[in-house]
This record gives structure tokens, C-alpha cells and sequence, in this order.
């Protein structure tokens, strides 16, 4: 029992004196630590050469094609028509000086015989007014005294006759004019809009005939935010200013027919007025010659209206 109890007291100290060996054997025999300094590593960076250059910005926007010039076609004088092209036509084609219409000439041929006769009779007064004035002051110079009165020398008479003359040369005139408009011809190269009258119909002075428009050029309004506009090099407008020639390039895509196709174009100009509800400025894109086939020649034309 006693030696039960003293093992019990042993071998804790004995563990305790084993440890405390062990530990200074350790710190005897641990290494020498060498202390140097810190290592600052430096900044990783990247270095890229920088080369100036043009770089062009794109601006997305959409409008719908329209005629750059418009006109309505009208009747200067009445008459029945008995001529129509076959341009005269709702998509027809025409030139510039082309006839598309001719009415009844007959009336206006009449008032150019009139207005003949007119002028032959003031003609021949004026003749006879002249000549009854140079007899006058020959009768003067042989029998009168001083300075002869106007009468006398039939100048009022003289300055009637050439009046009348004068008149009635107007009215030839006119009369020429009145037959030379049952002729309507094209002003411009164009296109037919809407057709409004055909064979057989009257028109009085004034009628509506039809709307055409010209082919030389296309527009398409295109609107522009704000914001994006300084990526535009569009012409700003100023009085006195031909800015024509100094927009940026515009490519105009569309797909028709299932088919995706471009036509370039040029903005010419912006609109003088802000868009009060969407705040953009409008840019007019302009197309040269945009009814002609060009290089690809599956390319429908640019028509008016196309998106």
C-alpha cells in the first residue's frame, strides 16, 4: 500500500523532470536566427506606347425616305383634256420639258387669231396716225405762225394709236401664252405621286392635275439625341453660308423584299428647329441619283416612303 502510494508521487515528477530535460536540450540546440532587411518589392505596371490617330464614331438613328423637291401640278388654263403620257401615271417616270398632259387648244388658237387681227388694225392706225401727223406739221410749217399746239400736230392722236398698238400686242401675247399652257410639261425630272385627272375631263384654271416629285435626290429626316450630336459633324446652318458639301457620311440600311440592303448618302444640313416633345435636333441625309441602278443591280430603288 505505502509502496502503491509512493510510485503514485514518483512518476509525476519524474514526467515533470523528463520534460524540463527535454525542454533546455531545445533551447541549447535551437538555430541561429540571421536578421536581414525587408525586401521591398517595386509596383508591377504596364507600359504602352500611345499613337495618336483618326478614329471615326457611328450614330445610330432611322427616318423614313421623302422627295427632296415636291410639286402639285396644276391647270393654268380650262379646257377638256384629249392628251395624257403614259408617264402620267401613279410611279411613272419623266424628264424635264416632257409633255404629260395636252388639253383642247381649239378656244385658245381662236384668241390667238383675235388677238392677230387686233394688232394688224392697231398697226395700220398707228400708220395712218402717223402719217396724218407729218402732213400736219408740213401744213404748219407753210402756213402757220409760232409754235403749233399738240392737236394740231395730232400728238394725243399719235401717243392713242401707239397705245392701242401696245395693247393689242399684249393681248397677242397672252393669247400665245393661254395655247403654249394647254401643253403641261414637265418642269423637272421627276416622278408621278398621285395622278388626279385623265382623258376626257374637264379641268378649270387651277385644277390639281397630279403631285410629282423630283428623282435627282432623296432626303431622310433623321433625328439625333442631344447627347449625341458632338459625335456628329453635322453643318451647322448660318445666314450668308453654303454648308452643302460639308457633312458627314450617312450609310442608309434597309431590308426589302427579305433582303438586307445600303445606299450612302451625305447629310446636308440640319433642321432649324428643335423637336419641342423629344428634344432632338433633326439631320436631312441626303442620296444622289437614288432611282438608278447602281453597282449591285438587285438594289431596289430608294422609292419615298421606304424606312
Amino acid at each position: 500500500m505505502k509502496s502503491s502510494n509512493l510510485m503514485k508521487m514518483i512518476l509525476p515528477l519524474a514526467f515533470i523532470a523528463g520534460a524540463v530535460v527535454v525542454t533546455v536540450v531545445l533551447v541549447m540546440n535551437r538555430p541561429v536566427l540571421e536578421t536581414r532587411p525587408a525586401e521591398i518589392l517595386p509596383t508591377l505596371v504596364r507600359v504602352l506606347t500611345v499613337e495618336s490617330e483618326d478614329l471615326q464614331l457611328t450614330v445610330y438613328s432611322q427616318g423614313s425616305v421623302m422627295p427632296r423637291t415636291q410639286s402639285t401640278l396644276g391647270s393654268e388654263v380650262s379646257g377638256r383634256v384629249e392628251y395624257v403620257s403614259q408617264a402620267f401615271a401613279a410611279g411613272g417616270f419623266f424628264e424635264k420639258g416632257d409633255l404629260l398632259v395636252r388639253l383642247d387648244a381649239r378656244d385658245a388658237e381662236l384668241s390667238v387669231t383675235r388677238a392677230e387681227s387686233e394688232v394688224a388694225r392697231a398697226q395700220m392706225s398707228l400708220t395712218i396716225e402717223e402719217e396724218e401727223a407729218r402732213v400736219a406739221e408740213e401744213e404748219w410749217a407753210q402756213l402757220g405762225r409760232g409754235t403749233p399746239s399738240a392737236l394740231v400736230t395730232r400728238k394725243p392722236q399719235l401717243a392713242e394709236a401707239r397705245a392701242t398698238l401696245a395693247s393689242a400686242e399684249a393681248s397677242l401675247h397672252q393669247a400665245q401664252l393661254n395655247l403654249s399652257r394647254t401643253e403641261i410639261r414637265a418642269p423637272f425630272a421627276g416622278r408621278v405621286r398621285v395622278k388626279n385627272v385623265d382623258m376626257g375631263q374637264f379641268v378649270n384654271t387651277g385644277s390639281t392635275l397630279a403631285t410629282i416629285y423630283s428623282v435627282d435626290y432623296a432626303e431622310v429626316r433623321l433625328p439625333i439625341p442631344d447627347d449625341q450630336l458632338a459625335y456628329v459633324d453635322a453643318p451647322l446652318h448660318f445666314r450668308g453660308e453654303n454648308t452643302t458639301n460639308r457633312g458627314p457620311e450617312v450609310v442608309l440600311a434597309t431590308k426589302f423584299a427579305g433582303k438586307q440592303f445600303k445606299w450612302t448618302g451625305k447629310v446636308v444640313r440640319l433642321e432649324g428647329e428643335i423637336d419641342p416633345q423629344s428634344r432632338m435636333v433633326h439631320a436631312v441625309a441626303q442620296v444622289k441619283n437614288p432611282y438608278g441602278r447602281g453597282e449591285d443591280p438587285d438594289r431596289p430603288p430608294l422609292s419615298v416612303g421606304l424606312y
